[in-house]
């Protein structure tokens, strides 16, 4: 089943707006418009109180001349990768880190707009490697986990579904690694997920041999050969530019730390 952007949106939002990790403070509206499939005026509000995503749904939406931030091709481009990305332009990224970064992150804005000049798309992977170690959020989240379980987390991963019990679901899913020097995605783990609440969640006839999308402890979809290819391709972009595109390292930075 094809599914509007605004429902794509709450699939990937939904999981560190549970845990207080951003967006607005009721989460309980975001499960609810997610379990129903209603898409309204609420539902578009409850949106752009994400102050981390939806600005580059915005940024990914006015460059390429498409006029709804919510517009599916926008939301997959952000979450999961598609064509419109490298179509942003650099000047159109670097003027969106400015306006919303350099007041933030003050003599450290420099370091920060290196992932842009590097090659950084608006994706959300670019966020969690580029941007969130200079925001101070890292720090902030520790006293959950390591900052390496932390950009992992963040992350959109993939993995395969092994079974389905209840509300959850039994996944093999490449984790991140850090060996002292750079990133990279390691190898499988088997883990839990939820993708459901009281046997209502987003994605319907989740089944075992299923491919899917993970954020946080959460199922966010199930995802096409050509879906997981752009989620890859994008985590693998912004790696590698993590690893070797810049001279002040955020993430190698945070985690040394």
């Amino acid at each position: 089943m094809v599914i509007d952007g605004a429902q794509l949106f709450v699939r990937y939002a939904y999981p560190p707006n549970a845990r207080g990790s951003c967006g607005p403070p009721d989460s309980d509206a975001l499960l609810h418009y997610g379990q129903s499939g209603v898409t309204d005026p609420g539902l578009r509000e409850l949106a752009k109180g994400f102050a981390g995503a939806y600005p580059y749904l915005e940024l990914i939406a006015g460059a390429t001349g498409i006029p709804d931030p919510l517009d599916r091709r926008v939301v997959e481009a952000y979450w999961v990768g598609n064509g419109l990305l490298d179509a942003v332009g650099i000047r159109n990224m670097g003027n969106s880190m400015e306006d919303r970064f350099r007041a933030r992150t003050g003599q450290q804005f420099p370091h920060l707009i290196e992932g842009v000049l590097a090659g950084g798309v608006p994706h959300h992977s670019f966020h969690v490697f580029e941007i969130y170690p200079w925001l101070g959020l890292l720090r902030d989240e520790r006293r959950y986990a390591t900052a390496l379980t932390v950009l992992d987390r963040c992350r959109i991963r993939w993995g395969k579904v092994l079974a389905v019990a209840g509300d959850e679901a039994v996944v093999r899913s490449p984790q991140l690694a850090w060996d002292g020097t750079f990133l990279s995605v390691g190898e499988p783990v088997v883990e839990t997920a939820k993708y459901a609440v009281n046997g209502t969640g987003f994605v319907a006839g989740l089944k075992e041999g299923d491919v899917v999308s993970l954020h946080w402890d959460w199922v966010c979809d199930v995802l096409s050969v050509r879906e997981l290819h752009r989620l890859q391709h994008f985590t693998a972009r912004h790696l590698e530019i993590a690893n070797n595109g810049l001279e002040h390292r955020g993430a190698a930075i945070a985690l040394e730390a």
